[in-house]
């Protein structure tokens, strides 16, 4: 029998390595939810690209990933209701160099926040759009979403969802967004290559995470736990980078299409700008970039 004192851990051990970018008293989400893994899938991917609280901010909405701005140790806002994406577009206007990641839900960006998000994503505002798409509105009662499947069970579709839900790819990428693709929370060494790829792009980027809601969404449709999800996640998705986005609705009984859809390059909104008033104004004008 090995002594105890032999599987004692130094201290030091049991830190967080991301002790010093969250604040890991704010991760209050349900068991089985997986909102706060993905948190530091981009605090990760935010470290290990060198950056630090100065050099990018977080914008979040209402709702359960709304929560997220109180976790990062950054400047971070949780804004209005569907407001998310024109607060970040103000904050990256104001500062062209700041990186600027919006995490939120499916209910914010694309039920009251998706006229933002189509002219967002049309204009190529150089912002990181990360959407938890958990199929519901979970922390407001499971009512029935933008994005929940047809035939799912919610509290306002007690016989099954019968409105078409939104192919989040396929709007993402016929409204302007340079970068666009979809994980599961399963796959998270690709969710931090996607958010990775992300950040290097200047313009706009679209990355979708089906995480389980076992608390609202899945007990209604006999899912299981948030463990059950995540294997049917690993057996039930695809990986198929560069498919067609017409492609990959979303439909209980089909395999989950994941991937890199979309990856091109394009003038942003500020470049854009800068080009035209260039012209105009000639050798006075300063760009918005300061260059």
């Amino acid at each position: 029998m090995i002594p105890s004192d032999n599987l004692s851990v130094p201290e030091e051990a049991l830190e967080h390595p991301l002790k010093d970018w969250l604040n890991l008293n704010r991760f209050i989400f349900c068991p089985g939810c997986l909102i706060g893994t993905v948190i530091t899938s981009i605090t990760t991917c935010l470290k290990e690209r060198g950056l630090t609280s100065k050099d990018y901010a977080v914008v979040s909405g209402i709702g359960c990933t709304g929560r997220a701005s109180g976790c990062f140790k950054a400047p971070a806002f949780h804004t209005t209701h569907g407001r998310a994406i024109p607060f970040a577009t103000g904050l990256k206007l104001a500062n062209p160099k700041l990186t600027v990641v919006v995490y939120s839900g499916d209910g914010d960006l694309f039920a009251i926040g998706g006229n933002h998000f189509i002219h967002a994503a049309r204009r190529n505002i150089d912002i990181k759009v990360i959407c938890i798409n958990n199929f519901t509105y979970a922390m407001t009662g499971g009512q029935v979403a933008p994005t929940t499947p047809l035939t799912a069970i919610s509290t306002t579709s007690p016989y099954g969802c019968y409105e078409k839900s939104f192919n989040l790819p396929y709007l993402a990428e016929s409204s302007g967004a340079v970068y666009v693709a979809r994980w599961t929370a399963y796959h998270v060494k690709q969710i931090e290559k996607s958010i990775t790829e992300a950040l290097k792009k200047k313009g706009f980027s679209f990355i979708e995470i089906l995480s389980p809601c076992p608390t609202l969404y899945g007990r209604r449709n006999r899912e299981g736990s948030g463990l059950d999800t995540m294997k049917f996640y690993r057996e039930n998705s695809v990986i198929k980078h560069n498919a067609n986005t017409k492609d990959t609705d979303i439909e209980i009984g089909r395999k989950i299409i994941v991937g890199r859809f979309i990856d091109k390059t394009q003038p942003t909104y500020i470049d854009r700008m800068d080009e035209r008033l260039s012209k105009i104004l000639g050798p006075k004008y300063v760009k918005f970039t300061g260059e």
